[in-house]
């Protein structure tokens, strides 16, 4: 079967500007797989545009002209293909420049152009293996039925058999086979994480969870925070021990269960005893940022107490598009029991309560609670650092900004319940007053997992309009389709930018997100700048969400 010259025009139109950037910087192998899926979607476009040119009865070419044209067309496809990958170099290092990053000598084209061509001729491949059981089921329907509507049989028929081999072969081995797989890691004790011996630690042999039943997140989390003397070492002020509780997915067999349990563990460790409390909703993995939890702990100087409840092994992106409901479950199940606590305790010594999450840990921790269940006892305040775009309470302050704030960095009414900072603004407003309760958006402009929307694939978003964010890319451009594509890969690849950007937090934009949450007493301009360079000197890798 000869290939279609109007895929070709349109698959090449498609690949040609999914070189441009985006977001977030690629790799050569994320580039040659965009080309090569966007080459294919524009390829089913323009046999489609094709399958409706003939049904309408427009004149065609004949069988001899169709070969020359399909000739010139693909000569002219390759020279367009190669003259685009030419300027990828420069398009990305538009991006890399804005994030600090060295800038790329090549874009090792062919390594890309093979890539594409590979991904492309097996995507065009599935579409024609498509195409054969639509004849052959249309065909066969044509016995004893009208033309047309064997025809609606033929697509139908092989639309099924597509989803059915979707769901069964990737979908449900798939996630069962990164289930069981992740389920192994997470159980895995690494040997350079003891088990604590101070008997307040969660996973003590005083504790009420076992060390194996936090998993591996767990235990990193319990394990690896800053010590009184850690932090006493850099106030030069008396310090008290963090507190840190954590449920791992074996510590019961419900959210329900579970949240009781890390309550209770809470209780037994003093965590309501307190200056402040902070409800923990982990990402996918159960991952908790340690820059978030070290920069507050350090800002009080340890009179912190921290808990967190898991409810998933799988990656965030993935964990919310399998069991989106789950993790907003064991949310609500842990600031439940929390907060049912905290409101029976004397409000004049009782802690401060705050909520905090990351991706797919804010958008969850946003639905734990709700609003009107609180009124009468709120809690003190929240930080949800790069809220995904299905965020409710985030989507609600980002369509009723004021007139004149940008998309990427809006103002919510007098801005006295909530706002947004990014790296380059706090959300530190002398002129307006905060109200009683004070949450606090930190977001990215280059942060995919906040800024993608379904409605890219057809219409330009709002935070691609000037003015934009600082580092976003000014060649950055919308088109139909491909747009969406680059999106959906900037968020597969969100944690790969470099910290400060993308979807990774620097613990410095942390600090100045909590210093207005929480507002920690003691600290001059000096003291903080000195926090954010210590900070800064301690970095190392950033684990996925």
């Amino acid at each position: 079967m000869p290939l279609s010259s109007t895929g070709i025009v349109v698959g090449t139109v498609l690949l040609c500007v999914s070189l441009t950037p985006s977001l977030l910087p690629r790799t050569y192998v994320m580039q040659g797989v965009l080309c090569g899926f966007s080459f294919a979607i524009g390829y089913l476009i323009g046999v489609f545009l094709k399958d409706i040119a003939i049904y309408l009865g427009l004149p065609q070419p004949s069988r001899h002209d169709k070969r020359g044209i399909l000739f010139v067309i693909s000569l002219a496809a390759i020279v367009a293909a190669v003259g685009f990958l030419w300027q990828a170099a420069t398009w990305q290092n538009s991006i890399r420049a804005l994030m600090e990053l060295e800038p790329l000598d090549s874009a090792h084209r062919l390594k890309t152009g093979a890539i594409a061509i590979g991904v492309s001729a097996l995507l065009i491949g599935f579409g024609r293996l498509f195409q054969i059981i639509r004849r052959l089921f249309a065909l066969r329907s044509r016995r004893f039925l009208p033309r047309p509507l064997a025809n609606v049989v033929g697509i139908a028929a092989a639309a099924i058999i597509a989803v059915l081999l979707l769901n069964g072969l990737v979908v449900d081995v798939g996630l069962r086979f990164m289930d069981s797989s992740l389920k192994q890691v997470d159980s895995l004790i690494e040997p350079d994480v003891p088990r604590p011996s101070d008997p307040m630690k969660t996973g003590s042999e005083a504790s009420l969870m076992s060390w194996e039943s936090l998993g591996r997140r767990g235990r990193e989390f319990v394990a690896t925070g800053p010590h009184s003397a850690d932090i006493s070492a850099f106030t030069s002020r008396p310090a008290m021990e963090p507190i840190r509780v954590y449920a791992g997915l074996n510590a019961g067999a419900t959210p329900t269960e579970r949240a009781k349990l890390a309550l209770e563990e809470l209780k037994r460790t003093g965590g309501f005893e307190r200056e402040t409390l902070l409800v923990v909703v982990p990402t996918g993995t159960g991952w908790i940022d340690p820059e978030a939890i070290d920069t507050l702990e350090y800002l009080h100087n340890g009179d912190v107490a921290t808990v967190a409840v898991q409810y998933s092994y799988l990656s965030s992106w993935i964990a919310l598009l399998t069991e989106p409901d789950y993790g907003v479950e064991t949310a609500r199940a842990l600031f439940e029991a929390i907060y049912g606590y905290w409101t029976t305790l004397p409000k004049e010594t009782r802690p401060k309560l705050y909520l905090h999450g990351l991706s797919l840990g804010a958008l969850n921790s946003q639905k734990s609670s709700d609003l009107y269940d609180v009124l009468a006892d709120p809690f003190q305040g929240a930080l949800w650092s790069g809220p995904p775009f299905s965020s409710p309470t985030w989507r609600m302050a980002t369509s009723g900004r004021a007139p004149g704030s940008p998309y990427w960095l809006p103002e919510f009414r007098d801005s006295s319940v909530i706002r947004f900072a990014d790296q380059y603004t706090n959300a530190h407003m002398p002129d307006k007053p905060w109200g009683p309760m004070r949450i606090v958006y930190l977001q990215y402009a280059s942060d995919p997992v906040t800024f993608f929307e379904t409605a890219a694939l057809y219409r330009r978003p709002e935070w691609m309009k000037q003015p934009r964010g600082r580092d976003v890319s000014t060649s950055f451009r919308w088109f139909p389709v491909v747009t969406e594509l680059q999106l959906l890969l900037d968020v597969a690849a969100a944690t790969t930018a470099p910290m400060g950007y993308g979807h990774v937090y620097a613990p410095e934009h942390y600090i100045d997100a909590w210093l207005e949450v929480t507002q920690p007493q003691g600290w001059s301009v000096p003291d903080i700048q000195r926090l954010k360079s210590f900070f800064k000197a301690r970095r190392g890798s950033t684990d996925p969400v």
